[in-house]
């Protein structure tokens, strides 16, 4: 029986308890993502798109889970990418046996069906593996049903969803449906399983593993480039992995894989990213270009311009990133536990919101694009419209970068003033000479509103505040290199929001820093990249290497960094954290040489 509303079934036997955030690596097709824990148990997985109802819950307590792991509870975990690839191998010792698991999502990823691809194999010793699968569409709440079996695996449904399970024919199910087996290979032997969940019947036999391994591993060679010039190219390259594995085929890009993952215990910031926002898409094409990432940076220019063009100056902050649809109002799903110290959200409240910021982001992206020739009649129409916007709402109180309460934020103006001057460098005759004129206008008038007494970038009119924000409009040629107003305030920042080599956002209250909210990586980056602007290229480089830190061993960053705790927090993986480490790193000068 398929349970609709209300909790899910009890099924302990398929829950699988949380991790700390830096032990989950990520597995992607573009189209979905997967997050898979040190027990190899894949505990998040929404089906078949990123905004779906999820069919493994187990990072939100939970059930569902496709566990794939030693016999032997006594083991130690490891793990690695493949460069330039999201296809990650979990790696297990036990005390007789070295076991891989090789993970992926099969490539090219088909807008009904995923493909989760995994290879087991006994590296060392005779290897005994559990096999757990407990599928429950719904966020929980639709269990598997009608079940099958031949040579092969299982087949069933779980909601909507029609599931395939290729090569456990050896499993059985328990009472609650749980599909429970074992796996025993010799020294050097090898297994492949393949979970295919899919909104549309199963015809014909499954694809053969031995096929869609070679292809996912050539089409991530495809899309990533090989080399990146700059400071580290092996996280700029594994930069643009994330990146890739989080954009659709139609440009969109999720702001992170995941909902409902707390930026602080119980303080009520715990939303839904799993879709694309306008500012986090401009910064990824921004800093795919920096990196010569062409792929990414078309898909962020047709993502941006495509909805430029459709909504204009009513442009949402956010959409649906296959779809382009809205995104939802926000909701609760109280029958979900939660990660220890959130409830469980699904959708956002961005849609309400006005963020002026945007516009300047775009005109940023969109420049960036036609000085690498990269731009189509459809962008530069997109260009003149944000332009055009600009001009009719740059008045406009707005909810800014943080997505605060509307206030006419410095960092909007600001960013619009860096995109209008970068803008009418690609434009010639009158539009220029207009561009330029109202990013006069707007600077003139936030100088007069928006400067601190001390020379300093304030956060708002009534706000005297400093703001890590307020480093990016610098960074991006709102005011010349040098400009004394730039530097007063990259030195407020250091000194005022500035922690162990990490960066805060600005103080929400007098209490110490760190109190109110974890450090934001995405304002690290941005110290590395004002100083290496400053001319203080060491100061660059200890930035970046202090956040590039902040990390587990899969190499993923969340939105905050809890700097006491040296924790992750927020969602994972954070698109525009990731995108800030890409152009960091293609920007800093190699040390070496």
């Amino acid at each position: 029986m398929t349970a609709v509303h209300g909790a899910p079934p009890r099924r302990a036997a398929g829950v699988s308890a949380p991790q700390v955030l830096r032990q989950y690596a990520l597995l992607a097709d573009g189209r979905r993502g997967a997050l898979i824990g040190p027990r190899g148990d894949v505990a998040w997985l929404c089906a078949p798109a990123w905004e779906s109802d999820a069919v493994f819950t187990g990072l939100l307590g939970g059930p569902g889970v496709y566990a794939v792991a030693p016999a032997d509870d006594r083991f130690v975990w490891g793990g690695f990418y493949e460069p330039g690839t999201l296809i990650w191998t979990s790696r297990w010792i036990t005390t007789d046996a070295i076991i891989h698991s090789r993970e992926a999502l099969a490539l090219p990823g088909a807008p009904h069906t995923l493909t989760l691809l995994r290879r087991v194999a006994a590296i060392r010793g005779d290897a005994v593996v559990r096999l757990l699968l407990d599928v429950c569409a719904g966020f929980g709440r639709q269990p598997l049903r009608d079940l099958t079996r031949d040579e092969h695996g299982w087949a069933g449904r779980a909601g909507d969803l029609y599931v395939r399970w290729h090569g456990a024919p050896q499993a059985r199910p328990d009472a609650s449906g749980v599909l429970h087996g074992e796996l025993r290979l010799p020294p050097g032997g090898r297994h492949d399983l393949m979970l295919q969940l899919s909104t549309r019947p199963f015809t014909g036999p499954a694809p053969e593993a031995d096929e869609l391994w070679p292809a996912t591993a050539a089409a991530w060679q495809a899309a990533v480039p090989t080399t990146v010039d700059g400071f580290s190219g092996r996280d700029a390259r594994h930069a643009c992995a994330v990146l890739h594995g989080l954009t659709t085929p139609e440009g969109g890009m999720v702001a992170a894989a995941t909902t409902s993952l707390p930026e602080r215990a119980e303080a009520g910031r715990n939303y839904d990213y799993r879709y694309a926002w306008i500012r986090d898409q401009s910064y990824a094409g921004h800093a795919a270009a920096a990196a010569g990432a062409d792929g990414l940076l078309d898909a962020a220019v047709r993502f941006v311009s495509q909805h430029l063009l459709t909504d204009g100056p009513a442009l949402a902050p956010a959409y649906v990133a296959g779809s382009g649809r809205p995104v939802p109002d926000e909701r609760d799903l109280g029958f979900l536990p939660g990660y220890p110290g959130a409830p469980v959200r699904t959708g956002n409240w961005v849609n309400g919101q006005f963020q002026l910021d945007a516009f300047g982001e775009a005109l940023l992206l969109l420049t960036v694009a036609a000085r690498r020739d990269r731009l189509d009649a459809d962008g530069r129409r997109a260009l003149h419209l944000a332009a055009d916007t600009i001009a009719r709402r740059w008045r406009d109180p707005d909810a800014g970068i943080w997505e605060l309460h509307p206030r006419p934020w410095t960092h909007s103006r600001l960013t619009c003033v860096a995109g209008l001057l970068r803008a009418a460098g690609a434009v010639t005759g009158p539009t220029a000479a207009r561009w330029r004129d109202l990013a006069g206008s707007i600077l003139a008038d936030t100088q007069a509103t928006c400067l601190h007494p001390t020379g300093r970038w304030q956060r708002a009119p009534d706000d005297p505040r400093v703001d890590a924000a307020l480093l990016f409009p610098g960074i991006r040629g709102a005011v010349p290199p040098g400009d004394p107003r730039t530097a007063a305030t990259l030195a407020a920042v250091r000194a005022e929001l500035t922690e162990d080599g990490y960066v805060y956002r600005f103080r929400a209250d007098d209490a110490p820093l760190g109190g109110a909210e974890g450090a934001f990586l995405l304002c690290g980056y941005g110290m590395a990249l004002a100083e290496q602007q400053a001319g203080n290229p060491v100061a660059a480089a200890r930035w970046f290497e202090r956040n590039r830190a902040a990390c587990g061993p899969p190499g993923l960053y969340a939105e905050e960094y809890d700097v006491r705790q040296r924790q992750l927090r927020g969602n994972l993986p954070q698109a525009f954290v990731h995108a800030l480490l890409l152009e960091t790193a293609a920007t800093l000068p190699d040390p070496t040489g």
